[in-house]
């Protein structure tokens, strides 16, 4: 007798046991909220160019597919990221496809990625969604390299690659620049330099291309304001990049990404001005945050701030800037390191003045043990 098997049941029986037990990548609601949560440019262009940019777009022929190599563009980003002569660039749609690409590329049973932590989530993610193990070396308490700890790893485990996000989110600092040239050196996979905050720490990796045939550096122009174009670059030795575009989905770049794409870094002045601001801006908010008691706040070199909460619930001053109207994120309970802590984005001058005023109000006058 045929019997009828529930939903929960086939569920069980056909999704992998390890995506059973992830959590989808959430998105919280942020309509009417000043939004600094998501690590976004909070500038806009001028009206002018925003003129220009629709113009542009006029000529983009909607009804035929993709340049599916985005030679324009990568020409484009070549010289605009001055990528040492002899390398070569693969784009994804975000760093997290680029990410996927390179995961599903060395998916070998057994193989191993490996990663210092806490660090950016799609590392570890992306490698369960490809079956692969994931270990995490524990950074020291001030969020440094244990470069000791990850040499051994790497001697250990042996991994097929290393990701090494350069600011590390959601800490904010530069590892040791001769620490990671170490692990590049030491590591027999591949190393993948995460240079996604390289506008507001203006420090690179790019230059070391050609030097380590391992060496791969990743960026993306989501923070310089251009997320909404979902644009990740990937730059390295050409033969790798001419296996990874064999698992890069053909027209993965739309024709209207790469036409503003191509017309943002023809301004790219624009968003090194912008850039400037925001790292000017960061300066004075770690400084207000720094004054504040009952706070322990970290330096940063991206355009976020990481903060910890001390001597309260960190959930209740989240929920006391959410309900002043600021969206921050709340990152206790994701990485052990991270308990208490909180990270803000710096926005524009008044965002942060809000969110200034939203948290003293939270932290001086609240009520708390």
């Amino acid at each position: 007798m045929f019997l009828m098997e529930s939903i929960e049941g086939k569920i069980a029986r056909l999704i992998r046991t390890e995506i059973r037990a992830l959590k989808a990548y959430h998105v919280p609601e942020a309509t009417g909220m000043v939004k600094l949560d998501a690590m976004e440019n909070p500038y806009g262009w001028p009206e002018e160019l925003k003129r220009e940019w629709c113009e542009a777009l006029k000529s983009v022929a909607l009804n035929r597919y993709p340049d599916p190599a985005a030679n324009a563009l990568r020409a484009r980003l070549k010289q605009v990221y001055s990528v040492p002569a002899g390398m070569e660039l693969m784009l994804g749609n975000g760093s997290d496809e680029l990410i996927q690409i390179i995961l599903m590329s060395l998916a070998r049973p057994g193989a191993v990625v490996l990663a210092p932590v806490p660090t950016f989530v799609m590392y570890e993610m992306t490698a369960t969604m490809a079956g692969m193990k994931f270990v995490g070396v524990p950074l020291t308490p001030d969020f440094a390299l244990d470069t000791e700890a990850m040499l051994e790893d790497i001697a250990h485990h042996k991994p097929a690659v290393v990701f090494l996000a350069w600011p590390n989110n959601p800490t904010g600092n530069l590892f040791d620049a001769a620490a990671v040239e170490e692990i590049v050196r030491r590591t027999q996979g591949l190393v993948v330099v995460d240079e996604a905050y390289h506008a507001f720490c203006q420090q690179s990796f790019m230059d070391r291309l050609g030097l380590y045939d391992n060496l791969l550096v990743m960026r993306t122009l989501s923070k310089q304001g251009l997320a909404g174009l979902r644009l990740g670059v990937l730059a390295g030795e050409p033969r790798w990049i001419e296996e990874f575009n064999k698992v890069r989905l053909p027209y993965n770049i739309n024709s209207l990404s790469q036409a503003s794409a191509e017309f943002a870094l023809k301004h790219q002045t624009v968003l090194d001005e912008q850039a400037a601001r925001i790292r000017a801006d960061r300066e004075t908010l770690y400084t207000e945050l720094a004054d504040l008691p009952g706070l322990t706040v970290w330096p940063s070199s991206a355009n976020f701030i990481l903060f910890r909460v001390e001597g309260r619930p960190v959930g209740e001053l989240f929920a006391a800037l959410k309900g002043q109207g600021i969206l921050i994120k709340n990152l206790d309970g994701s990485h052990p390191a991270l308990a208490g802590c909180l990270r803000v984005t710096v926005g524009a001058p008044e965002e942060n003045t809000r969110f200034l005023a939203a948290l003293k109000k939270a932290v001086l006058y609240s009520p708390h043990p």
